[in-house]
C-alpha cells in the first residue's frame, strides 16, 4: 500500500487556524466517508508542525480541504514535504474525530 506523508511548519500565530481548518476537513470526512481512505493528521508537540499521512482517494475533492488548501500559503513558515511511503500496517481501536 502506498501513502503520502506531508510535512510542514506554521507561523505560531496561525497554528490554531490550521488546526482548525484540519478539524473541518475531518468533520466533512465524517459525512462522506470517502471508500478504502485512511487519513491523519498531527499537530507536533512544539505547537507549529503538523504531519499528515495519507492513504488513498478523496481528500482533495473535499470543500473543506479546499479551504484549507486556499488560505495554507499565509500561514505557512515552513513550505510542505511531500515524501511517498509504503504502509506496513494500520492500527486503530476507534475512530478520532
Amino acid at each position: 500500500m502506498n501513502a503520502a506523508v506531508i510535512r510542514y511548519r506554521t507561523k505560531p500565530e496561525a497554528a490554531d487556524e490550521n488546526q482548525r481548518l484540519i478539524e473541518n476537513v475531518f468533520g466533512e470526512l465524517a459525512l462522506k466517508t470517502p471508500p478504502g481512505l485512511t487519513y491523519t493528521a498531527v499537530r507536533l508537540a512544539d505547537g507549529v508542525t503538523f504531519v499528515h499521512v495519507v492513504d488513498g482517494e478523496g481528500v482533495p475533492d473535499l470543500t473543506a480541504f479546499q479551504e484549507f488548501q486556499r488560505t495554507l500559503p499565509d500561514r505557512l513558515e515552513v513550505a510542505p514535504a511531500r515524501e511517498e511511503a509504503t504502509v506496513v500496517g494500520t492500527y486503530s481501536a476507534e475512530v478520532l474525530v
